[in-house]
């Protein structure tokens, strides 16, 4: 007797195929463990948290404070917001893959106000993240907005490629807003604000700087600013 013949539409998920994925999943694992918006999160995370009223000459601690400019403010690139601190990043997809066309940053003075209390960075040796949380995107059918295109021809970069196309391009940008709650992480020593460049009426400032060949840790995460189950 013949007996038809079965075809299969697709193979069995072997053991290969387990050891493939689970080789996957702990590449991956370990890359987000080892990204800075990860280190700098985890850091300020598990450190002793103080309040600046309560914050020890030469202690090593994290603080959270509101941004408060001392320079005139910077116009964030992108929103056009003012800030203490703007990250900006563009990306162009290929298809699969993409690439980054710009990637910048600009800062000015600041310092971070808890009650009464100011403290200022004074260090540039800083591992920080800031939430990049405007987002916009240009390509086939949507063109570059004029701040977008105006950013790109600052970089020497254009929307558009080959026949006048728009490329495939993704901005995002973080800032420092005034008022922000952001935490740092770093050593404090009290010292007197014409010492450290700012103005006479902040008093004495909680200069922070690197302890121990660490660098200063700062971010605006929502879960580094977070006092005992509430945001600053």
């Amino acid at each position: 007797m013949l007996y038809p013949l079965r075809y299969h539409s697709h193979r069995s998920f072997g053991t290969a195929d387990l050891i493939i994925l689970a080789v996957v999943v702990i590449i991956a694992i370990i890359i987000s463990f080892f990204t800075r918006k990860a280190i700098v999160r985890r850091k300020l995370k598990k450190a002793p948290l103080r309040s600046l009223a309560d914050f020890k000459h030469g202690e090593t601690a994290k603080i959270v404070g509101r941004v408060e400019f001392v320079d005139e403010p910077l116009e964030a690139p992108l929103s056009g917001r003012e800030c203490a601190w703007y990250c900006v990043r563009i990306m162009q997809s290929h298809g699969k893959s993409s690439s980054t066309l710009i990637e910048a940053e600009d800062k000015c003075r600041f310092v971070l106000r808890d009650g009464d209390k100011v403290a200022y960075i004074n260090d540039n040796t800083i591992k920080k993240y800031i939430e990049m949380d405007k987002r916009y995107h240009s390509g086939t059918f949507e063109d570059a907005g004029p701040r977008l295109e105006a950013y790109l021809k600052k970089h020497d970069k254009k929307s558009q490629g080959f026949l006048g196309l728009n490329k495939s391009l993704h901005y995002s940008e973080g800032v420092l807003e005034k008022g922000e709650a952001v935490a740092v992480l770093g050593k404090g020593e009290w010292r007197d604000a014409e010492s450290l460049g700012l103005p006479r009426e902040y008093g004495v400032v909680l200069s922070i700087t690197t302890s121990e060949n660490n660098p200063v840790y700062l971010s605006d995460d929502p879960d580094t600013v977070t006092v005992h189950g509430k945001s600053s």
